[in-house]
């Protein structure tokens, strides 16, 4: 509820002219139903001339269309608040998304991620655009209603005082059924799209294994799941308006029975007043009623819009940047990593206590058993998370005191599975510069890049389209025009994810080759697991269990390292481990 008051003080100008729109609203009401009554009662009654009702007719028109512009701009000005609400909450989601896709990508949220982004934030529309200027309307006007309707007759005020609560009553017990069957419909949608997603990117692993039935059989569970709360919800409306219109149906009977017996058997009211009165009483109710069926649509959305507030709540480690520009020189930085540390509040898994001091230039091997966190290394040198204690100083100076914009200019991160994106192969190679470039440049990165033979093979070269997800390249393609793109930026800090996992020994020995020819531009920090890669690094960090146990060349930690001796052993033995 705190985050809902805060999206709404952020309109407070908007909410004011809400609130003094309704005003407006409820006056025009009474005014209408004024001048219908008086209009009436000298036509039919006094026998006046249609001359002389003239200006009541004027008031009549003004009343009807004051009535229409109000509501008209009520609901506008409630849309204008649900468009920038949700505008404001999908940055905020995509701010929070981009630093936390690190830590929990490996968890297959993504699915879930794009529903709470798309279809979560949707389905706030209502609370803003609906819920919220009809609660104002249904405050004031029935109230304004009541009060003349009093004045006038008492006894149809007693009968409303007594029959109206049970409206808010009966939407209270309904909204908090329907909000908790909202969230529960949002929770399916999440899993559903998480599990569909899952289910397309692995569909290749699951015809393999001869899996595809098991798992269509868990989308359709899945599928019927999230088809049986919606009806669910349906069902509670279509329960909640019946009850509405029984309600209201009967307390208007009420007052027109009464109304019937005081003018017709005892004399005891006139006709302009028992008419005004009946006009009024169905304005009553039809306001109560239209908060009724809002409620019900206020109150799922209030639902999702407490879901999507909670994904706010999740406890991540952003990246907190300063305002200093790190200068792009051809010297390249001094890199320490003084005390970091990392922990993953999902896994419980921590990198402790690391510390490590990088000389321009050097090339640098980071190894160790799979799960040791090599990879959240990278990442904390990348900037893509931040450390939960420590400090990273660029040439001394802590990295928190620099603009993302400037590091990320002086870095290249090449993961295990660069993206590459719908398009040309130019066009990929080109996003590794901010600046245009030219076809003479990307030619000669991708021929440092080991890849310009294959490329020029093609029939149309560099303007050869890639499918999306880089469908018709392998990964050692992909790793190559990913170095490519490095080439062309120029960085003076190189991280590589084990770029050659996985690859056969040719391919291998080409990036081994690119990536030594990146070395020119700055300090190489690679994810290394065969032995020829280590051996060649001018310093080898070891990592076991989330920290550093050696630095060190290799024969240095042959000498002084079991485990590292262990590794080196094993894969001369012909076996290799490979490491995440």
């Amino acid at each position: 509820m705190q985050r809902i008051k805060q999206s709404l003080s952020a309109h407070r100008t908007s909410l004011i002219l809400l609130l003094l729109l309704t005003l407006l609203l409820g006056i025009a009401i009474i005014v209408q139903a004024f001048s219908i009554t008086l209009i009436v009662n000298d036509v039919f009654l006094e026998g006046v001339r249609f001359s002389s009702i003239m200006g009541w007719l004027a008031l009549l028109l003004l009343a009807l269309m004051v009535r229409s512009i109000a509501d008209y701009y009520s609901k506008k000005i409630g849309v204008r608040i649900a468009s920038a609400v949700k505008k404001e909450t999908r940055a905020k989601l995509l701010d929070r998304y981009k630093h936390q896709m690190t830590n929990s990508e490996e968890q297959g949220l993504v699915g879930e991620k794009v529903s709470m982004l798309l279809d979560g934030v949707d389905e706030m529309d209502s609370f803003y655009s609906q819920f919220i200027p009809q609660v104002m309307q249904s405050a004031f006007v029935p109230l304004l209603t009541l009060i003349i309707i009093c004045t006038q007759h008492i006894n149809s005020g007693i009968i409303l005082m007594i029959t109206a609560p049970f409206i808010p009553i009966f939407m209270i017990v309904i909204g908090i059924k329907t909000q908790k069957k909202s969230e529960e419909k949002l929770e399916q949608m999440a899993a559903f799209s998480g599990a569909f997603l899952d289910t397309l990117k692995g569909l290749v692993t699951l015809k393999i294994f001869n899996q595809t039935d098991r798992k269509k059989d868990e989308l359709e569970k899945s599928s019927l799941g999230f088809r049986d709360t919606t009806m669910e919800i349906l069902k509670i409306a279509f329960t909640q308006s019946f009850m509405l219109e029984v309600i209201s149906m009967l307390s208007i009977g009420l007052v027109a029975l009464e109304i019937a017996f005081q003018l017709v058997l005892y004399d005891g009211i006139s006709f302009f007043t028992a008419f005004f009165v009946l006009i009024l009483v169905p304005e009553f109710f039809t306001a109560l009623k239209e908060l009724g069926t809002t409620f019900h649509n206020g109150r799922s959305s209030m639902g999702a819009t407490k879901k999507v507030f909670e994904s706010f709540e999740e406890t991540i480690s952003p990246v907190e940047w300063g305002v200093a520009e790190l200068p792009h020189t051809d010297q390249t930085p001094t890199i320490a990593l003084e005390n970091v540390s990392f922990h993953y509040a999902h896994s419980g898994f921590s990198l402790e206590n690391i510390n490590l001091y990088c000389n321009p230039n050097e090339r640098i091997a980071i190894v160790g058993p799979s799960g040791a966190g090599k990879s959240t290394l990278l990442h904390l040198l990348a900037g893509m998370i931040g450390s939960a204690q420590g400090d990273i100083k660029i040439n001394n100076e802590s990295l928190a005191n620099y603009t993302e914009e400037s590091w990320l200019r002086q870095v290249s991160y090449i993961s295990q599975e660069p993206y590459i994106f719908s398009g040309t192969i130019a066009e990929n190679i080109a996003l590794g510069s901010e600046k245009a470039v030219d076809l003479s440049e990307i030619k000669l990165a991708a021929e440092k890049a080991g890849i310009s033979a294959l490329i020029e093979s093609l029939p149309d070269q560099y303007q050869t389209c890639i499918g999306e997800g880089a469908r018709g390249l392998s990964s050692g393609e992909k790793q190559r025009i990913a170095i490519a793109r490095a080439f062309i930026k120029q960085p003076n800090v190189v991280l590589l994810d084990e770029p050659t996992r996985g690859l056969d020994l040719q391919t291998e020995k080409i990036l081994q080759q690119s990536t030594k020819e990146l070395q020119q531009f700055g300090t190489i920090i690679t994810i290394a697991h065969r032995l020829h890669t280590i051996k060649d690094a001018n310093k080898i960090v070891f990592l076991q269990d989330g920290k550093i146990t050696g630095i060190g060349t290799h024969q240095e930690l042959i000498d002084s390292l079991a485990a590292y001796r262990e590794m080196v052993t094993i894969q001369q033995g012909g076996t290799e481990h490979g490491s995440n």
